[in-house]
């Protein structure tokens, strides 16, 4: 008996090496990346945030037809908000006149990507991030020309009930403004990336490459079936994604189900649906799904067909 509990602290002692090792290795690579983003997501949510939607606001005034839905989707990207903050931004907008296309376009892509993830995709390869970013980009895009198109005379949002909310960054003094901004952005995600950083450690250690390859690997789009299927719905966070996306790139994932997960996951996060549900409705809230994961899918496709 005490041999085989001395076997079974030597082979746990093992493996908790194994995993350290795993996680230092996988920590040291992805952290620059993280606190990169913290910094430039505060200082663009402390002193860019308002140029930002003064942009956008700007938009309404300027007879660009459905060219409008370029700049607004670039200007979500840029939006360092999440959901939960875009939703009553974008009730203010659409107060004021805002036409729906613009504001699909601006929300669809505040949603996939924002200046702190695009630093965290930086760990994942430049042409990985290139492709997220245009990706993201042409989701909010095609978000703002379907809504023109086909509920241009009928409404495609309802926002009752939502108005701005008053900004958490009022200290007079600038410094103390971005460093209280770090510190939530810190608290919010901290968790999450490390929790992420884990999962990949221990996905390097227990998960054979070839097994993962064979599933998420080029397979005729099976795979890209099975990404976008995967971010639907237990993505949390997409700094704590970063780590297990570079870590199945590595062990074979194409770059279309990467991409393809990349889309479905954000838009389809657990906290996003909810918010989403209640300014769209059932039917439009349907609507919403079919188009990402669809959307998500063609890209996929796309991405291992022609791109990579």
């Amino acid at each position: 008996m005490s041999e085989t509990m001395g076997g079974l602290i030597s082979l746990l002692r093992r493996e908790w090496i194994y995993l350290w090792y795993y996680f230092t290795v996988q920590l040291e690579q992805i952290a620059p990346y993280w606190a990169l983003g913290m910094v430039l997501g505060s200082l663009i949510s402390v002193f860019g945030k308002a140029g930002i939607h003064s942009l956008f606001q700007g938009l309404n005034g300027k007879k660009l037809g459905a060219l409008g839905v370029i700049p607004a989707s670039l200007l979500g990207i840029a939006s360092p908000l999440c959901m939960y903050g875009t939703i009553p931004i974008a009730a203010s907008f659409s107060q004021k006149g805002m036409k729906d296309d613009l504001l699909a376009a601006f929300m669809m892509s505040s949603i996939l990507l924002n200046p702190q993830l695009i630093i965290y995709s930086g760990a994942l390869g430049q042409r990985a991030l290139i492709i997220r970013c245009v990706s993201c980009f042409l989701c909010g895009a095609a978000a703002g020309l379907m809504v023109r198109f086909f509920f241009r005379d009928k409404g495609f949002f309802n926002f009752s009930g939502f108005q701005e909310r008053a900004g958490r960054d009022t200290d007079p003094n600038p410094v103390l403004r971005f460093l209280k901004n770090l510190g939530r952005n810190i608290k919010a995600t901290g968790g999450y990336f490390l929790l992420g950083v884990l999962l990949s450690a221990l996905f390097q250690r227990y998960v054979p490459a070839d097994r993962f390859a064979a599933l998420f690997g080029r397979q005729e789009g099976f795979g890209v079936l099975m990404a976008a299927t995967l971010g639907v719905p237990p993505y949390a966070c997409g700094g704590g994604t970063i780590p297990l996306l570079q870590q199945w790139l590595l062990s074979g994932m194409s770059m279309g189900s990467a991409s393809a997960f990349m889309l479905t996951g954000p838009a389809t996060k657990i906290t996003n649906l909810g918010a989403l549900k209640i300014v769209l409705g059932v039917r439009h809230f349907v609507y919403y799904l079919v188009f990402v994961i669809a959307f998500a899918m063609g890209t996929g496709w796309v991405v291992d067909r022609f791109l990579w």
